[in-house]
C-alpha cells in the first residue's frame, strides 16, 4: 500500500527534558522519525522543551516548537501550523500522555487532526494492568498470577492470595516509578503505599514474583497489512527482578534454545496483533524459566520503546525511520533496507556479530541513595560494545563506561575480601559484574555464585574463563616472552593492553609496542544487517582482531570528531548535539567526517550522520589504532566534554594534531595554578586559591585563603566531588576522601564568595576575534553548581559596568590562550566586582541553549573556524532573541527519596528545559527569582 498522500504535515511531539527512565534515546527516534518524514515530501513541525538535542534543531524540521508539552501548546501549534497527523510514538511515555490528554479534551478532532503510528486504544489496554492480564489469558499466553488494587485494603487482600515474594507495579509510571519486590510481609505495607502514591491513577498491580527466572526483550515492527519483522532479540544478563534499563543485556540472545526462541517469535507476533490496528514498533518483554523453558509474558510497549535505539544500533535497522514511514501507510515489502540498499525492509536482520549494553550510573551524585537494583530504573545512561564474541563485546563495554575501568577487571579496582565480594553478587549494585569475577577469581564455586546471583551459568562460565586465562598470563615475565597465538587470543577476548599491563605489572606502552610487533592489530568489520550475505554501503565500523579489514580508508582529507560516551550527570545530551553540528561543519567544508563514540542511545552514532562511523570505546588505544588507519588530518576534542579533552594530552604527545585550541592551552585553563597565575598577569580579579598534593598542605592553604573555602579535585565534571567546607575538621575529611577516590589529583581550594551573583559566557575565537555568543545570569547565587542553577539569557540584574567586565575578560583570556573555537568563562560578582572562577576552552552544556535561544547555528560556526577554513568576519552572525530564554534544571530525585535533595557545587540534575519570556513580570520568572532572594538574604 503506498503511502498517505493526505497527509502533508505531521506533528512530532518529543520527550521533553532527561529524566532517569527517559532519556536521550527519544531524541534519537524523534529525530530519525523526522529526516524519514521529510524524505517523503512532508512538512514536519517539532514540539520540545529540551534545549540540548539535535532533535530541537533545525536542521531537523521545518518548524520547531521550543514550549511546555502541555495541550494549551498543542492548540498554540494547531491554531498556528497546518498540521494534518500527529505522532505520538517517538517521545516516549510523556508524549503518549499527551497525545491521550489532547484526544481527552476533543483537540485533535476539533482540528481534524489525525493519530499516526498509535492506537490509542492499545496504549490504554498494555498500560492498564488487569485489561492487559486478561487479554493474554484471552489468547491463550502466560502471564504471572496477579490482582489490581486501587486501594490499600485491595493491596493487602491481594498479597494475602499470592503470597511472597512478590511484586508491586504501579499503573501509568516511567522507568519502573514506584515499583519493587516484596519479599517479606513486614516489607510489603511501606512498598504498597508508595506503589500507590506514584501512580497517577491510584493503581497498583500485585504480582507473584518469578524471581531467577530470565528475561528477553523483542523489538518488533508491522505494517498496515499486518506484515511483522522481529529486528531484534535482546537478553537480559541479569535475571527478573532488575529493571532492563538496569541490566546488562546481549544480542543476539546466547542461552535461548531455537526451540524457546521459535516460540517466543510465534507469541511476539500474536500479542502485536493482538493490540489493535497500528502500524509501527513495538517492545514486549518476556521471562522465561530456565528449567522448563516456561514463557510468561511481562509487558508491552506498543511503540518506539527506550530499547528501540538500541536494537537500531545493534542491528544497524533503523527502526525509528521505517516505523516513521509505516505510520504514513507505507507497507514493509514497499520500503528498502537502508544499509544495503537492495534488500528490503521486510528482511529480518542478522548478526555475525555480538552487541553487549552496559548501564552507567551515577550513585556518588547520590549520597545516601540506595544502590540496590531492582524494579525501579537508577541508571542515568548506557554504553554498547560490539565484538566477534560475546567476551570481546563485554570487555569492550566496560572500557567504554568512563569510571576509569580498563576492561573486566585486570586493573587494580579488584576486591580482596570473599565476605565483601559475595554480599555484593547476592544483592545487586551498579558493580555486580566486576564482583562476580573477584569471586571467581578467589575460588569461589560457580555454582555458589549461580544461587546468589542467579544469573545464567553460560554467562559464569564465560566470565571463568577470561580468569583462567588471566592465571596462565601471570606466568610470563615481559611482553616478549607471551606466545603470539596466546597473545592474540587475549585481543580477541577484548583485552586493553592496559589490562595485560597490570597483570605482568609492565608500562603499558612496552605491551602496544610488543603487540605491534608482533603483527597483532586491530581490523574494523561492517555492521550491514545482514552477516554479510549482501553487499551494504553503510560506513558503520567495530574492531576486531579478524585478518580481513573492512574499513578501507579514503583519499579524502579527514577529521575525527571524538564523543562523549555515556551520558551521566555533569556530561549529557548537549556534548552529542555539539558533535553532530560538528560532523555537518566537517562535511560542509569538503573534508571527510568520522565519528567515534559508543552510546547507543545518540544521534551521532546513527549511521547517515557521519560518513564514517567507527562504533568503538572512547579510549585510546581504540582511537590510536583508528587514527593509525585513517590518518586525519586532526582530531576534534572541544565537543565531547571531559571524555574526549582528557584524551587530549595523550594525542599532543603522539604528535597528533589536536584540531583547534592546542593541547598546552588547554591545560593551562585546566591547572589552577598556572591559570591563576595568567589572571593575575592579565590583572583580571579572582577568588584566592592553592593547589594541594595532601591534607597538611590543604590545611595550609585554606587558613591562608580564609574559610569558607571551595574544596574540588582537579579535571573533573560537573563538579564531582566539589563542596564548600567552613572549618579544619570538613576541610580534613573531605580531602583525604578525594585522595582516596582520585589518588592521582591535585586538591584545589578556593576561596569562596559567600553572598556572590554568578553568570557565564560562551564566546568562539578564531585566534584574533572573539564573539560573545551569550551572557548568562544564574538565578541562584555562587556556590550552586551552574548545572543545577536556572538560567536568563541574556542578563537581568547584573549591571552594565560588569557587563563589560565580564566581556573584557573574556576577550582577554581567549587571546592569551590562543583559543581557537569554543571558550566557557565563569564568573562571581559581588558588590559589582568581578571575578574569574574558571575558563573551559570546550563545548559547555550551555552552548546548545544559547544556540536556540538566538537561532545561530554557533557549533557549525565554531567548528569552521577550528578547522581554520573560516574566520569570524566571514560569517554574517544575527542573534534573534526572543525576550528572554530561562534555562531549567531538571531532576530525577524521586528515583532516590531519601538522598540530600540540596543543591551545592556539585551537579544532580539530569537533564533541562527552556522557557522562553516576554519581560520580567512573568510569572514563571518571578517565582524562579524569588529562589534567588531567599538565597542572598538568609
Amino acid at each position: 500500500m503506498p503511502k498517505d498522500t493526505s497527509i502533508k504535515s505531521v506533528l512530532i511531539i518529543g520527550s521533553g527534558p532527561i529524566i532517569i527512565g527517559q532519556a536521550c534515546e527519544f531524541d534519537y527516534s524523534g529525530s530519525q522519525a523526522s529526516r524519514s518524514l521529510r524524505e517523503e515530501g512532508i512538512e514536519v513541525t517539532l514540539i520540545n522543551s529540551n534545549p540540548a538535542t539535535i532533535m530541537t534543531d533545525p536542521v531537523t524540521a521545518d518548524h520547531v516548537y521550543l514550549l511546555p508539552l502541555t495541550v494549551d501548546s498543542i492548540i498554540q501549534i494547531l491554531e498556528e501550523q497546518q498540521i494534518d497527523a500527529v505522532l505520538p510514538t517517538m517521545g516516549g511515555q510523556t508524549a503518549l500522555n499527551l497525545a491521550i490528554e489532547a484526544g481527552k479534551r476533543g483537540v485533535w478532532e476539533k482540528y481534524n487532526v489525525k493519530l499516526i503510528g498509535v492506537d490509542i486504544d492499545a496504549i490504554d489496554l498494555a498500560e492498564n494492568r488487569e485489561a492487559f492480564r486478561q487479554l493474554m489469558v484471552k489468547i491463550g499466553l502466560g502471564v504471572a498470577p496477579s490482582y489490581i488494587a486501587n486501594s490499600f485494603l485491595e493491596g493487602k487482600e491481594a498479597a494475602q492470595k499470592i503470597g511472597f515474594p512478590l511484586v508491586i507495579r504501579p499503573s501509568y509510571t516511567l522507568g519502573g516509578t514506584g515499583g519493587g519486590f516484596v519479599h517479606k510481609e513486614d516489607e510489603f505495607d511501606a512498598a504498597l503505599r508508595r506503589g500507590l502514591d506514584m501512580s497517577p491513577v491510584h493503581e497498583v498491580l500485585v504480582e507473584k514474583a518469578v524471581l531467577g527466572w530470565k528475561e528477553y526483550e523483542l523489538e518488533l515492527l508491522r505494517d498496515a497489512n499486518d506484515n511483522v519483522v522481529i529486528i531484534c532479540t535482546v537478553e537480559n544478563l541479569d535475571p527478573m527482578g532488575i529493571h532492563t534499563g538496569d541490566s546488562i543485556t546481549v544480542a543476539p540472545a546466547m542461552t535461548l534454545s531455537d526451540t524457546a526462541y521459535q516460540e517466543m517469535r510465534d507469541q511476539a507476533i500474536q500479542a502485536m496483533r493482538s493490540l489493535g490496528n497500528f502500524a509501527g514498533g513495538c517492545n514486549i518483554q518476556f521471562s522465561q524459566n530456565p528449567e522448563t523453558e516456561e514463557l510468561i509474558v511481562i509487558e508491552i510497549n506498543p511503540r518506539v520503546s527506550r530499547s528501540s535505539a538500541l536494537a537500531s544500533k545493534a542491528t544497524g535497522y533503523p527502526i525509528a525511520k521505517i516505523a516513521a514511514k509505516l505510520a504514513i501507510g507505507y507497507t514493509l515489502d514497499e520500503l528498502k533496507n537502508q544499509i544495503t540498499k537492495t534488500t528490503s525492509a521486510y528482511f529480518e536482520p542478522t548478526l555475525d556479530y555480538v552487541i553487549v549494553k552496559m548501564p552507567r550510573w551515577n550513585f556518588s551524585k547520590f549520597v545516601g541513595a540506595d544502590t540496590t537494583l531492582g524494579l525501579q530504573m537508577k541508571s542515568v545512561g548506557e554504553v554498547m560494545g560490539i565484538g566477534r564474541s560475546f567476551l570481546e563485546a563485554l570487555q569492550k563495554a566496560c572500557q567504554s563506561l568512563e569510571n576509569s575501568r580498563m576492561g573486566l577487571g585486570a586493573d587494580k579496582k579488584e576486591w580482596i575480601k570473599t565476605e565483601d565480594v559475595l554480599k555484593r553478587i547476592e544483592t545487586a549494585s551498579d558493580d555486580r559484574i566486576f564482583r562476580i569475577k573477584d569471586a571467581i577469581r578467589l575460588g569461589v564455586p560457580l555454582k555458589t555464585i549461580q544461587k546468589l546471583s542467579k544469573i545464567d551459568p553460560w554467562y559464569l562460565k564465560q566470565i571463568k574463563h577470561l580468569v583462567k586465562l588471566e592465571e596462565q598470563l601471570m606466568r610470563y615475565n615481559v611482553p616478549e616472552d607471551i606466545p603470539n597465538t596466546f597473545f592474540k587470543e587475549l585481543k580477541t577476548l577484548g583485552y586493553s593492553d592496559a589490562q595485560i599491563a597490570w597483570l605482568m605489572r609492565v608500562d603499558e606502552e612496552a605491551v602496544t609496542k610488543h603487540r605491534k610487533k608482533a603483527g597483532i592489530n586491530r581490523t574494523y568489520k561492517m555492521v550491514d544487517t545482514c552477516a554479510a550475505e549482501f553487499e551494504a554501503q553503510t560506513p558503520y565500523f567495530y574492531s576486531t582482531f579478524d585478518d580481513e579489514n573492512e574499513s578501507i580508508p579514503t583519499d579524502k582529507k579527514k577529521v575525527i570528531v571524538l564523543g562523549s560516551g555515556p551520558n551521566r550527570i555533569g556530561q549529557g545530551i548537549e556534548f552529542d548535539y555539539c558533535c553532530v553540528h560538528g560532523l555537518i561543519a566537517i562535511k560542509d567544508v569538503g573534508y571527510e567526517s568520522i565519528m567515534i563514540n559508543c552510546n547507543p542511545e545518540t544521534v551521532s552514532t546513527d549511521f547517515d550522520i557521519a560518513d564514517k562511523l567507527y562504533f568503538e570505546p572512547v579510549f585510546w588505544e581504540h582511537l590510536e589504532e583508528i587514527i593509525e588507519l585513517e590518518k586525519p588530518e586532526g582530531v576534534i576534542v572541544q565537543l565531547g566534554g571531559q571524555t574526549a579533552l582528557k584524551l587530549a594530552e595523550r594525542l599532543h604527545k603522539k604528535g597528533i594534531k589536536i584540531i583547534g585550541t592546542d593541547f598546552p592551552s588547554m591545560d593551562l585553563a585546566e591547572d589552577r595554578g598556572a591559570f591563576s597565575d595568567l589572571l593575575k598577569r592579565l590583572e583580571i580579579p579572582y577568588p584566592r586559591y592553592g593547589a594541594a598534593t595532601d591534607a597538611d598542605e590543604a590545611l595550609e592553604i585554606a587558613n591562608r585563603v580564609t574559610y569558607p573555602v571551595l574544596v574540588r579535585p582537579s579535571y573533573v565534571l560537573g563538579g564531582q566531588r566539589m563542596r564548600i567546607v567552613i572549618n579544619d575538621h570538613e576541610l580534613e575529611r573531605h580531602v583525604l576522601s578525594i585522595f582516596k577516590h582520585m589518588p592521582d589529583n591535585k586538591v584545589l581550594i578556593d576561596q569562596f564568595l559567600d553572598r556572590a551573583k554568578e553568570a557565564e559566557i560562551d564566546a568562539i575565537c578564531d585566534g584574533e576575534d572573539v564573539h560573545v555568543m551569550g551572557i548568562m545570569e544564574h538565578i541562584e547565587p555562587a556556590g550552586i553548581h551552574s548545572g543545577d542553577s536556572s538560567a536568563v539569557l541574556p542578563t537581568y540584574s547584573i549591571s552594565v559596568t560588569a557587563i563589560n567586565k565580564m566581556v573584557e575578560y573574556t576577550e582577554k583570556i581567549a587571546k592569551e590562550l590562543q583559543i581557537k573555537g569554543l571558550l566557557n568563562v565563569q564568573f562571581a560578582i559581588k558588590d559589582d566586582n568581578v571575578y574569574v572562577i574558571e575558563a573551559n576552552p570546550r563545548a559547555s552544556r550551555t552552548t546548545p541553549f544559547i544556540a536556540k535561544a538566538y537561532k545561530v547555528p554557533y557549533l557549525q560556526i565554531a567548528t569552521k573556524v577550528m578547522l581554520g577554513t573560516h574566520k569570524l568576519k566571514d560569517f554574517d552572525i544575527k542573534p534573534q532573541p526572543s525576550g528572554f530564554a530561562i534555562k531549567v534544571p531538571v531532576f530525577s530525585f524521586n528515583k532516590f527519596p531519601n538522598v540530600d535533595k540540596n543543591l551545592g557545587p556539585e551537579m544532580k540534575s539530569t537533564g533541562e528545559a527552556i522557557q522562553f519570556i516576554k519581560d520580567l513580570s512573568d510569572p514563571f520568572f518571578r517565582e524562579l527569582d524569588s529562589k534567588r532572594n531567599m538565597y542572598l538574604t538568609r
